[in-house]
């Protein structure tokens, strides 16, 4: 089923919400977030619920999104969800899929032939699935026109070649399906530290979740905004940022970004994009001066 597209204008460029996936998930709060406090998912469920977390089942919200966005003539994708028919043998969440993702593109107006840029913020299984689909008994890219940016750090590293991936990792598969198949084409373009976009969109790298986890920030018209990616996989971690997703490759690291992450968008009033928040999907923060952060509002977004 087709579900439309969710808009909002900042400055002079449009981000849509392109939704792939929305649902209950078995994963419990601890197995997720090993470091929060059950009495926060408690103390909370009743604006967390259903957004966020299933209280009656003490489960979190499964929710796989790309941002679209259109700037000075570009459309661009940012991260691809989890992808159709991928085999996902340590990952089952995000295995054998079949959602309406390329029609929900559709419906915002966009073909796989207009995207001229596509952007993971990391190689994860649920934000490099759709870089690929299945034609015949071949992994194809997606988007044939478009550049694919991808932060080298990541590419080195989840490149099974270079640095095999141990027994049961969730990401088996993931570079050879997803990944793989682009750079046979040639349509991969890997970048470090940081790389301009245009002048209204800057890839900054922010190393911790990911080796090569980054960031893109959007400037324009005085209007600013930072996609996170996964730095921020709930609300959990806004509350208190030393909170880690257990799927954090340095801990240290990937704490000192997320604080200084949403430090910068609570001083300078950024809308903050995660990758897999539900409801309206980002927020404003601000700093309870306390260590930690509130959400100060939400987008002007529909709910998924």
């Amino acid at each position: 089923m087709v579900t439309e597209p969710a808009r909002i204008l900042l400055g002079e460029v449009e981000v849509t919400r392109v939704p792939e996936y929305a649902g209950k998930s078995t994963a419990k709060p601890g197995f997720l977030f090993p470091g929060s406090s059950p009495a926060y998912w408690a103390d909370n469920a009743g604006w967390l619920d259903p957004d966020f977390y299933d209280a009656t089942n003490g489960t979190l919200r499964t929710v796989l999104h790309t941002w679209l966005i259109r700037s000075q003539g570009a459309i661009i994708l940012l991260d691809t969800g989890a992808g159709n028919g991928k085999e996902r043998p340590y990952a089952p969440a995000y295995a054998h899929h079949d959602t309406a993702y390329l029609d929900n593109l559709g419906a915002a107006g966009v073909s796989p032939e207009d995207v001229d840029i596509v952007i993971n913020t990391h190689l994860h299984v649920d934000h490099v699935g759709w870089n690929t689909r299945l034609e015949g008994r071949d992994w194809v890219p997606t988007f044939p026109n478009a550049r694919y940016l991808i932060c080298e750090p990541d590419f080195l590293f989840w490149d099974p070649v270079r640095t095999p991936r141990p027994p049961g990792d969730g990401n088996q598969n993931v570079f050879e399906d997803s990944v793989r198949p682009l750079q046979r084409a040639g349509l991969i373009d890997l970048w470090a530290g940081q790389h301009r976009i245009n002048s209204e969109l800057v890839l900054q790298a922010e190393p911790g979740h990911t080796p090569g986890s980054s960031v893109l920030r959007l400037q324009s018209s005085g209007v600013g905004a930072l996609f996170v990616g996964d730095i921020l996989h709930s609300p959990a971690q806004i509350s208190d940022p030393d909170v880690n997703s257990c799927f954090c490759e340095d801990p240290a690291m990937a704490r000192a970004a997320r604080r200084r992450l949403l430090a910068e968008a609570a001083d300078r009033s950024l809308l903050v994009f995660p990758g897999h928040f539900g409801g309206r999907s980002a927020c404003r923060v601000d700093d309870d001066g306390g260590g930690a952060f509130i959400i100060r509002d939400w987008a002007d977004l529909a709910r998924v």
